[in-house]
């Protein structure tokens, strides 16, 4: 064999080789470009489809177009629905309008409402206007409230104001209680300041409290401050401890210093054992 004939058989050789690596690139650029084609973007190359992918992408882009018009995209193209198609979407458009205007939604187009449609809105949108005069809340028109729907309103809002004022909360307007609601409001407000006094809450004036009242809220800072102390929180203030607590606290103290010690866990301060207790840790001293 001469040279020339080995390199023609070697380049031969070296092409079969290539050719699977050539085939999987040709065969994954193909799926690429069928995806895009698929998706309508624009790395799409139509010229690359061959005919069963020149339908699948035709289905696809259908149901796209479809999906747009569902959504109210202004990529839709009626023209490209089916009769079905077109139907279906036109039910799907006045439903959704209908909602909008049951609940009050700005896209609401009540030139698209049948006129037993436009009937239930106004009665839905009349109801809906004396709940927010009523709460006080969204757009009030009291201009189409009837006079016993204004005097309802009313009343609503007076109970509203007062619920307000004893619960120290919303918009409270003093001036516009009556004298019954006065007193509640104080009596409300009195008894909420001796609570939040008592647990030890903000807002607590102690000016407020009746003899009573002072002794139950002493009586509470007493036990908390106890209560931290037991806990070897920062809060506590020792100085505030009675005789009793002090002791109670200092025995407590000195036994789980004392396990501490004994057992070898926790902190302990050998300075502080009594005589017998360091020869019971420490028997041979």
């Amino acid at each position: 064999m001469t040279a020339r004939q080995r390199r023609c058989l070697w380049a031969q050789v070296a092409c079969l080789s290539l050719w699977p690596i050539l085939a999987v690139a040709q065969s994954s650029d193909t799926v690429q470009n069928l995806e895009a084609c698929k998706a309508g973007r624009e790395a799409c190359d139509r010229s690359k489809l061959n005919a069963p992918q020149s339908a699948e992408v035709a289905v696809a882009a259908h149901e796209r177009n479809v999906a747009n018009c569902r959504n109210g995209f202004d990529s839709c193209d009626h023209s490209k629905l089916s009769a079905p198609e077109a139907t279906a979407l036109a039910v799907a458009d006045h439903e959704r309008n209908l909602s909008d205007c049951n609940e009050g939604i700005s896209s609401c187009d009540r030139s698209k409402l049948t006129p037993a449609e436009a009937h239930d809105y106004s009665a839905a949108e009349h109801a809906r206007n004396i709940s927010e005069c009523k709460d006080g809340t969204g757009a009030c028109d009291r201009s189409k409230l009837s006079p016993s729907e204004a005097g309802a309103v009313n009343t609503a809002r007076q109970q509203l104001n007062a619920s307000d004022c004893k619960n120290g909360t919303g918009l409270c307007d003093h001036s516009q209680l009556t004298l019954a609601e006065k007193k509640e409001v104080t009596a409300a407000q009195r008894q909420r300041n001796s609570q939040n006094c008592a647990n030890g809450w903000d807002e607590c004036d102690h000016s407020e409290l009746t003899a009573a009242e002072a002794k139950l809220t002493a009586r509470s800072e007493q036990q908390r401050n106890f209560a931290s102390c037991k806990d070897g929180q920062e809060t506590c203030d020792y100085a505030k401890l009675t005789p009793a607590e002090t002791k109670t606290l200092a025995d407590a103290e000195h036994k789980r210093n004392y396990t501490a010690c004994l057992k070898g866990y926790g902190y302990c301060d050998p300075s502080r054992l009594t005589v017998e207790e360091t020869r019971t840790i420490h028997p041979g001293n």
